[in-house]
């Protein structure tokens, strides 16, 4: 039973990491239509630069976290401004080819020696870890700060989506582009910020992923994003909670599957549940199914 609670705890950890890149996933997705597949390479620039910060620049890692997602968060406008406004009314396949380019741009060009460099780092955690022993289930000081730093973005994010102006204008757009606009809503103004928000929750991500699993290099972000787009999908992609939801449940799928089945299926069975749910709920356990006018 111990066993089974240590793995619940280590599920967990992983769920709410991928939560954070999930909820980028779908508040693009809810707003434009779109799968920015460059957003994984935004989680794989806010870990470096919040390794950076504390152990370059000599930042508190509180601070450190809050500069990566300043950074990543102007890139995330940066992104949406260059590659994807300009093909906001063109087909989709126009915009998805731009977001695979981005990611590819942002995959080898922080891989340049005069940016990261190609090469695996050892990050060299900010504080030490402490590990507690409860009841033969072993809790340890990382764990806690993730759980308790993403718990708190996200009860910020549902605060300010449900809660503020610029939360009411973004589930407008959302909703509809040319009844924001003519509601008063600045369109370019709300999708812009909810790429910076997104791109801001995916640096915290990245930050708290090299601090509990201690190497990143500059193709980190492709499998941890891929994971989090699945679990935004199983959700239900474009619903907040969703995006939660399906974390926790790869989240759990993954650890479960590495400790009792077998590692090497970790990736193989959490796709394969992601297939089984879309062939039985196509929209997501969360999604509502929306008819289209043709």
């Amino acid at each position: 039973m111990e066993s089974f609670i240590q793995q619940v705890i280590n599920g967990l950890q992983l769920g709410l990491m991928y939560a954070l890149i999930a909820l980028g996933y779908t508040m693009v997705y809810g707003t434009i239509g779109l799968i920015n597949f460059a957003h994984g390479d935004v989680f794989m620039i806010g870990a470096f630069v919040g390794y950076l910060g504390y152990s370059s620049w000599g930042l508190p890692w509180p601070v450190a976290i809050i500069v990566s997602m300043a950074v990543c968060a102007a890139l995330g406008v940066i992104i949406e401004r260059i590659a994807y406004r300009p093909l906001r009314y063109a087909p989709k396949i126009a915009a998805l080819i731009s977001a695979i380019g981005v990611s590819f741009f942002l995959e080898y060009g922080s891989s340049l020696k005069f940016i990261f460099g190609p090469d695996y780092r050892v990050v060299q955690r900010p504080f030490r870890s402490i590990t507690w022993n409860l009841g033969g289930v072993s809790i340890t000081n990382i764990q806690v700060v993730i759980m308790a730093v993403v718990i708190i973005f996200l009860l910020f994010l549902l605060f300010l989506v449900f809660k503020t102006k610029i939360g009411a204008a973004m589930r407008t757009v959302s909703f509809d582009h040319d009844a924001a606009r003519l509601m008063g809503v600045d369109v370019d103004k709300t999708i812009s910020f909810t790429f910076a928000i997104g791109s801001a929750l995916a640096a915290v991500g990245g930050v708290l992923y090299a601090i509990a699993y201690p190497q990143i290099y500059p193709f980190m972000g492709i499998m941890p994003g891929l994971k989090a787009f699945t679990a935004a999908v199983l959700g239900g992609i474009g619903q907040i909670p969703g995006a939660v939801l399906g974390s926790l449940i790869m989240g759990q799928v993954e650890t479960m599957t590495a400790a009792y089945i077998s590692s090497q299926l970790r990736d193989a069975i959490a796709f394969a549940i992601l297939i089984l749910v879309l062939l039985i709920r196509p929209s997501g356990i969360l999604g509502r199914s929306q008819q289209e006018k043709i």
